[in-house]
Formats: structure tokens, sequence, C-alpha cells
């Protein structure tokens, strides 16, 4: 399943690492730290300067302009979603 993380931005729910609060990287030396090495790989993706949350995949870091509330209840909704039975066959 897919998540929809704002500004055109749609990442595959199985990628997701973490969702973190953007106002909390500057607390952390080691998530400065991954950040700054993150950008001096190209590997960050999204408005920094609206950033509310950062969602971190296997791969690349999004800066999103959604809250980590919103981001986890859509990917909570994606995790129910699919958790539910398919009875479209048995409709006929």
């Amino acid at each position: 399943m897919f998540i929809h993380i704002g500004d055109d931005n749609v990442i595959q729910s199985s990628d997701v690492v973490a969702i973190v609060d953007y106002n909390l990287i500057s607390s952390s030396s080691i998530m400065e730290e991954m950040m700054t090495e993150s950008n001096k790989q190209k590997k960050v993706v999204g408005p920094m300067v609206e950033a509310k949350s950062v969602m971190i995949t296997h791969e690349i870091i999004y800066y999103s302009t959604l809250s980590v509330a919103t981001l986890k209840k859509r990917a909570s909704m994606i995790s129910t979603i699919s958790k539910l039975d398919d009875f479209s066959d048995e409709i006929e």
C-alpha cells in the first residue's frame, strides 16, 4: 500500500522506518548528523521550510508539510485496510 505524505510525494508504507516531528531533529545530535549526511548524499526530498514532520524510509528521507498525527492516521488506515478480508469474489 501507499501513503500520500503531501507535496505530491507518495511512498510505499512498507518502506517507512520512522515518522519524526520536525522540531525534534534539532534536539538530537544523532538526528542532526543523519540529516546532514543525507543532505550531502542528496537523499532528502521535500520542503524543509514548511516541514512539520520527517518520514524516514530505507533509502530516502522526506520532509512533509503534514503533521506526525496526520501521517500516523494515514499509515494506520492503510494497515487496517490491508487487514480486511476481500469478499468481493463471493458476491456473484
